[in-house]
């Protein structure tokens, strides 16, 4: 009887449903973001670093545009979602839903890292990626009026002091993102910038 080993079958690999994939490459993208920078994220790229043919990553998103618009989509969402979870746990009152706005903000994009910061660049590159960025932001600040303008006194919040506060925002997340300061540093100084823009508002002291 012969002792000789059948050969080994090789192994099969499974294959991903399409929403499987896509998650595939929207997380090998973020990985390549964070490691490489926005700059280098092109779709011959992921194609490469996910290991897959180029035709299933065009298959997935039609140009590098596409992607970099469902990444920020998907960032926006996580947002969302963290505020959301927060603001329905916390009291009816200014400093709380101000340390909500605030500590969402700031804890979400220092937990993307780096990444965050390359694909804003890179859609204000391109002007139909601008349009999409503003959407989102437009959406983000009239969340924010709708929470706060009721402790303004006259139930408003100026657009350019939204606006304002947004700016803050952003410099105070990249800051925190690059270790300028610290992550609690950034959200109590947008926590008195949303506070301050609100008793402006109001052209008095709320009550908290």
């Amino acid at each position: 009887m012969s002792s000789s080993k059948q050969p080994e079958e090789p192994a099969r690999r499974i294959r991903l449903t399409r929403e499987q994939r896509r998650r595939q490459l929207m997380d090998v993208a973020w990985r390549l973001i964070h490691d490489e920078g926005a700059d280098a994220l092109t779709l011959g790229r992921l194609s490469e670093k996910a290991g897959v043919t180029k035709p299933v990553v065009y298959d997935q998103f039609d140009s590098r545009e596409g992607l970099l618009a469902q990444l920020y989509q998907e960032f926006d969402a996580n947002q969302t979602a963290i505020m959301d979870d927060a603001l329905r746990a916390c009291e009816a009152r200014l400093a709380d839903i101000a340390t909500v706005i605030a500590s969402s903000y700031v804890n979400c994009v220092s937990r993307q890292g780096r990444e965050i910061p390359g694909i804003v660049a890179a859609l204000a590159g391109s002007p139909e990626l601008a349009i999409i960025k503003k959407q989102y932001e437009q959406g983000f600040l009239e969340k924010c009026r709708a929470l706060l303008a009721p402790f303004s006194g006259k139930g408003r919040i100026p657009s350019a002091a939204l606006w304002g506060m947004l700016g803050a925002a952003e410099a105070l997340s990249n800051a925190a993102t690059n270790g300028d300061i610290t992550p609690e540093e950034a959200t109590e100084e947008l926590f008195a910038t949303i506070v301050a823009m609100v008793e402006r508002a109001a052209g008095q002291s709320p009550e908290a």
